[in-house]
């Protein structure tokens, strides 16, 4: 195999231990959209505080606003209006936005932008290459899918995607991750699921299936998948 060559040896092949693929989008796809992007912003004293305030508890899947809205259920606009009562209830003042720079049109500037991981993107696509059937499984909101959908043709790099205000679901609910794999034709016990939280992580597992998280290195998650798929 040439240097330059992503197909896998027959030898490499046959020890593939995947025939799925399934990546969280915000901290995995992308560098950014991890729940310490938001935090990082507050005092190191309130910033667990603030974090329980503007997402809710890790590993449950709640009625809390930002679960409600990654749902589908509410709007950008409610969370944000629940989200100001729970801080000025907690007495913890929220930090100021920038101001973004207005677009080339004139228009306003997102207050969120996306930032695509290219090796996680490159991994995909070898990942595809090789016959491994790849799809997308995010907690997002209706309010973000602008924001990144635009970014590139997701619809010719992964088989399927599975957005959670679309269906009604949100990870850690096993429910989620069973129709993803549903979607892809997948099994759990021949699927990878990566994520940069542990506790979705930790439920993808529960379910069979193999669990990979991923840190803001991504290289060793990056390696560990090319394990299980025989890429190397």
């Amino acid at each position: 195999m040439s240097a330059t060559d992503t197909t896998p040896s027959s030898n490499a092949r046959n020890h593939r231990q995947i025939d799925t693929a399934i990546f969280d989008l915000g901290g995995v796809l992308m560098h950014n959209g991890r729940h310490s992007d938001f935090t990082k912003h507050f005092a190191p004293h309130v910033a667990a505080e603030a974090q329980r305030i503007f997402v809710g508890e890790f590993g449950v899947d709640s009625d809390h606003p930002w679960h409600r809205l990654e749902r589908g259920e509410i709007s950008m606009a409610d969370c944000r209006a629940l989200q100001l009562e729970a801080f000025a209830a907690a007495g913890i003042e929220m930090p100021a936005r920038p101001t973004p720079e207005p677009t080339a049109g004139g228009e306003p500037a997102p207050l969120m932008t996306f930032q695509p991981n290219l090796a996680m993107m490159d991994l995909a696509a070898r990942l595809r290459a090789s016959g491994v059937g790849i799809g997308i499984l995010t907690n997002n909101a209706r309010e973000f899918r602008e924001l990144w959908r635009t970014l590139m043709p997701y619809e010719d790099l992964f088989d399927d995607i599975v957005d959670s205000h679309e269906v009604g679901l949100r990870k850690p609910n096993p429910a989620i991750y069973e129709l993803a794999l549903t979607r892809l034709n997948g099994t759990a016990g021949r699927a990878v699921f990566l994520d940069d939280l542990p506790s979705n992580v930790a439920a993808a597992t529960a379910l069979g299936m193999y669990g990979v998280v991923v840190d803001i290195d991504a290289t060793p998650a990056i390696a560990e998948v090319e394990r299980l798929a025989g890429l190397v």
